[in-house]
């Protein structure tokens, strides 16, 4: 004869499992989501560096005005920029 827990504690047992269950999908669905999101700032990263080389080739060191695009030449000090 075997012995077993209350059937409410049963219950609570399951129940726990399938909350846990959920959370370990969920947290694996962030997770992926989150690597995605990590790529495509990746992507954006690189084409900013381009960019602003392209930008630096073709004006030099310069400061954008992201509102207005105006520039201001960055003036180097001792050979080093600020």
């Amino acid at each position: 004869m075997s012995t077993k827990i209350e059937e409410k504690e049963l219950e609570q047992l399951v129940a726990q499992q399938s909350v846990k269950a959920g959370l370990i999908s969920d947290i694996g669905a962030v997770e992926a989501r989150k690597h995605e999101l990590l790529h495509a700032f990746a992507e954006v990263a690189t084409k900013s560096k381009e960019l602003n080389e392209t930008l630096e080739e073709k004006y030099g060191k310069i400061t954008v005005n992201l509102e207005d695009g105006s520039y201001e030449e960055i003036v180097e000090e001792d050979g080093q920029a600020d």
